[in-house]
Order: structure tokens, then C-alpha cells, then sequence
């Protein structure tokens, strides 16, 4: 009997032993903690218009007119009054003219120590001709550059106020590229000439090693009833983050701006941060139905001033764009 109770005892023992050393060996269960929706912060068309009255208050804003550098100023300390890091990325923009200018790429850093980033760009240079005007007469003289491409830049300026407001868990970089308007019509070697700080910019990054998970380009999102497709090279490159972006533009109610109608490959910003950076990144840009010129009637004319621009249609793109950006740091875009 004591036998017995001695070996019941002993079983005993090693059943507990084996219990308490199960948690080594047992599959454990992780538990992962999804954040919350985000909390999106309203867009004022109102705030980014008057943005975009001040950039044309300076006049035109080419490579070596003298209101590039007075905007430049103004830009680089709005973004600073935001909250923002800011670099002024200086380069030379080599004309197809012949002509050299100084340049700079603004870049305003939100959260410049987090890893997961993304980008929000657009052009802030204005075209120094209006090739398309039709005054033959004022053909040669720079334009004021409302839609293309100030209506882009007071989005981004208005979201840069948004975010030093509403702090957010992501790291956001605004980069306003210069010297995109000053290219030569044409196709093939041409349109290097084109988007000259966004190819500086590819090949020369703020930071070293510098990335992000992608991008968004925003070109002539200010005009009347505009019709933003599906670009080629954005559905080449960034096609994911582009059906992600029209879909959410369209849950919101904007189907009637964010068209599933795939467009042309347009030379633009993002077209070289995606070959050459290899970020990638989709284009915003208004391409109207029937326009001879695949843009709307005041492009590179001096009709793009601020007779040409919808509050609403910056301040819908502005919303979108914010509520991507919102969404995307809570892992809900």
C-alpha cells in the first residue's frame, strides 16, 4: 500500500511538473490590437483658396521671375508655422532654352523620425510661357498658373495645416517640386526637359536611404467639374494605392469626380519618382472629356487664373486625400 501511494504520489508530481512547463511548448495565441477609425479633420475649401490667392499675389512663379523666391519664402514659413521640418532643396534647372535658373523642391516633414511614411506632392512653379493662348501676342510671356498648378499646392498646404493640428501616427513628407512647368512640347527626349525637380529629387533624396510605401501627385485639381481618371503610369506603377484612393474618393460620394475611366500615360512629377525613385505614386490630375489638349481650356494660357477654380473641387481632392492619409495611419485606408 505505502507502495502504491508512494508511486501515486510520484505520478502526481510529474503530472504538475509537466503542466507547469507546458507554457513553453504550448502554441500561444497573439493577440493583435487593431487601431481604432481615425478621427478625420475637416478640409476648409476657403483656407486652401486663400492659399492659392496668395501664390498668385506674387505674380508669376517660373525659375528667375522675380516672385519665385518671394513664394518660395512664404511657402517654406507657412509650412514651418505648421508644425513642420522643413528643407529648401536647392538645384540648377537647365532649360531646354539654354537658360539655367535656381531651383528649389520644398520639403515640409511631418514625423520625420517615423518609418512608415508617405508622400503628398505637387508642382509650385507656374509655365514661363503661355504657348497656348489664343493672343498670339502674349504667347511668350509667363502665366499665372492657378490650376496648374497653384490649385494643388493650397491643397497641400491646407492638409500641412491640418496635420500640425490633428497630430497623426504616420510619418507624412509634402514635397512641392519646382521647375515642372518650364519643359518642351514634344514626345521622346522632350519630356525630360519636363519635371526637372522631381528628377532631382529621385536621383538626390532629402535623406539617405531615405523611402516611402507610396505616394500621391497633385496636378490641376482646382477647375470646374473636373474628371480625375485612372492615369497609365499610375496604374503601371502604383496600381494598388490608386484603386484603394478611387474607391475611397468614391464611398465618400465623389463617383462624379473619381472616374473608373483608365487615362493616357501623362509626363508629370510622378511619372519619374516612380522610374526613378521607385517609389510608387499615383497622379491626381484632370483630364475633361473632348479637350484637344487632354486638359482643360485655360491650360498654359493666361486664362489660369482665379477666374478658373471651384472651391469645391480642391476642397473634395483635399478631403480625400486627408482621409486617405488619416485612414492610412490606423491601418484602415
Amino acid at each position: 500500500m505505502r507502495l502504491n501511494l508512494t508511486y501515486s504520489f510520484f505520478i502526481l508530481v510529474l503530472a504538475g511538473m509537466l503542466v507547469g512547463c507546458g507554457g513553453d511548448t504550448a502554441t500561444k495565441t497573439v493577440q493583435t490590437v487593431q487601431k481604432p477609425p481615425a478621427k478625420i479633420p475637416a478640409f476648409s475649401q476657403d483656407s486652401a483658396y486663400a492659399y492659392l490667392e496668395k501664390q498668385l499675389s506674387f505674380g508669376p512663379r517660373n525659375p528667375g521671375a522675380p516672385g519665385h523666391v518671394a513664394c518660395k519664402d512664404w511657402m517654406v514659413g507657412k509650412f514651418k508655422s505648421f508644425g513642420a521640418d522643413v528643407i529648401a532643396q536647392e538645384f540648377i534647372a537647365n532649360l531646354y532654352t539654354g537658360e539655367s535658373h535656381q531651383a528649389w523642391n520644398i520639403i515640409a516633414q511631418y514625423n520625420p523620425q517615423h518609418q512608415k511614411r508617405v508622400i503628398l506632392s505637387a508642382h509650385w512653379d507656374s509655365r514661363f510661357i503661355g504657348e497656348e493662348d489664343k493672343d498670339k501676342n502674349k504667347r511668350d510671356q509667363p502665366i499665372p498658373g492657378a490650376d496648374d498648378a497653384g490649385s494643388g499646392t493650397a491643397v497641400l498646404i491646407e492638409i500641412a495645416r491640418l496635420l500640425g493640428e490633428n497630430p497623426i501616427d504616420l510619418g507624412v513628407d509634402i514635397i512641392l517640386w519646382d521647375a515642372e512647368d518650364q519643359g518642351k512640347r514634344g514626345r521622346g527626349e522632350a519630356e525630360t526637359w519636363w519635371c526637372l525637380g522631381s528628377q532631382h529629387w529621385s536621383k538626390n533624396k532629402h535623406k539617405k536611404n531615405y523611402n516611402a510605401r507610396y505616394g500621391f501627385n497633385l496636378d490641376m485639381v482646382g477647375a470646374k467639374n473636373p474628371r480625375f481618371g485612372k492615369e497609365a503610369w499610375s496604374q503601371r506603377y502604383a496600381k494598388n494605392v490608386t484603386d484603394k484612393l478611387w474607391t475611397l474618393a468614391q464611398n465618400m460620394g465623389y463617383s462624379d469626380m473619381f472616374v473608373n475611366d483608365t487615362t493616357g500615360p501623362i509626363t508629370d512629377d510622378h511619372m519619374f519618382v516612380n522610374q526613378i525613385a521607385k517609389i510608387p505614386m499615383l497622379d491626381i490630375i484632370n483630364t475633361p472629356l473632348d479637350s484637344p489638349t487632354a486638359f482643360i481650356k485655360e491650360w498654359h494660357t493666361h486664362d489660369d487664373d482665379i477666374s478658373a477654380i471651384d472651391k469645391r473641387s480642391m476642397r473634395i481632392v483635399g478631403q480625400v486625400v486627408t482621409a486617405a492619409i488619416y485612414k492610412e495611419s490606423t491601418g484602415h485606408f
